[in-house]
């Protein structure tokens, strides 16, 4: 496998950025290759890199879907396998194997997996295979979104705003595609990082309000009328707000005098 196939691909396949994926493999080269052209695509990827590992990570996170090494230290593929199902984890398993043997692929599904791929693959398959598994798991979203006139299209990776092009990193793409998906609610930062970042996060961090700051500035910096607002102490919402009601809702990025406005206005119609 080349490094280079990640980047000639990633601006062309479509994927869902809501996506947490557990990537177990022992081999270093390969889960580094593996997750950074994942995280090209704007998944949050963790890694395992033992059997153990796996089954303790999958134990205290959420994921949407695991690619399952066969042969890891400790526990194998098939045990780990077993065991999730076992527990009652019902993700989507793509299992990897260096070996092309009938009985294996029949083990493995018998384990409970999903799907099997066996090294050396193309990384283009390797994605191919997720968005399956995922359509069916009913995880795949629409290709497009609309909020107002803020238009993300998920195949490109690509965000307009009243026909002007936005341009935005992938991490950038990812937080903004999530809080597009569930436009018009308001949504926190533990929900941000557990959907957008992966297990590296720190949630002690100001990283997601530096991010949110980008992506404001990018999407509503020529606009009247902003799209990306914070609630304070509660979280962001992604949608069109009168002043009135993000004076309401406590949203810090309504101007004093705009805010002065829709207090004086609100008390006139309570009078």
């Amino acid at each position: 496998m080349r490094r280079q196939q990640v980047s000639h691909f990633s601006s062309h396949l479509p994927y869902d950025a809501r996506m947490r994926l557990l990537l177990v493999e022992d081999d270093a080269r390969i889960a580094r290759f593996v997750a950074k052209g994942l995280r090209e695509q704007a998944y949050a990827v963790d890694v395992a890199n033992t059997g153990d590992d796996a089954l303790y990570q999958a134990a205290i996170n959420t994921y949407d879907l695991v690619i399952l090494d066969v042969m890891i230290p400790g526990r194998n593929g098939f045990e780990v396998c077993r065991e999730l199902r076992k527990s009652g984890q019902r993700m989507p398993i793509l299992m990897l194997t260096a070996r092309d043997a009938v009985e294996d692929r029949v083990t493995g599904l018998d384990h409970g997996a999903d799907d099997y791929l066996t090294k050396p693959f193309e990384f283009r398959e390797l994605l191919a295979r997720l968005r399956a598994l995922l359509r069916r798991s009913g995880e795949l979203r629409p290709g497009k979104i609309a909020v107002a006139d803020l238009v993300l299209d998920a195949a490109a990776q690509s965000v307009s705003r009243a026909g002007r092009s936005v341009t935005l990193t992938a991490k950038e793409y990812a937080l903004l595609e999530y809080l597009a998906r569930n436009a018009g609610r308001v949504v926190g930062r533990a929900e941000i990082a557990e959907h957008v970042w992966d297990e590296t996060f720190d949630p002690f961090s100001n990283l997601i309000e530096v991010y949110v700051n980008r992506v404001r500035r990018k999407i509503d910096a020529d606009s009247s009328k902003p799209l990306l607002h914070t609630r304070r102490g509660a979280g962001y919402i992604l949608g069109p707000l009168n002043d009135s009601e993000a004076a309401d809702a406590g949203d810090e990025n309504v101007s004093p005098r705009n805010r002065a406005k829709a207090t004086s206005s609100a008390r006139k119609s309570n009078a």
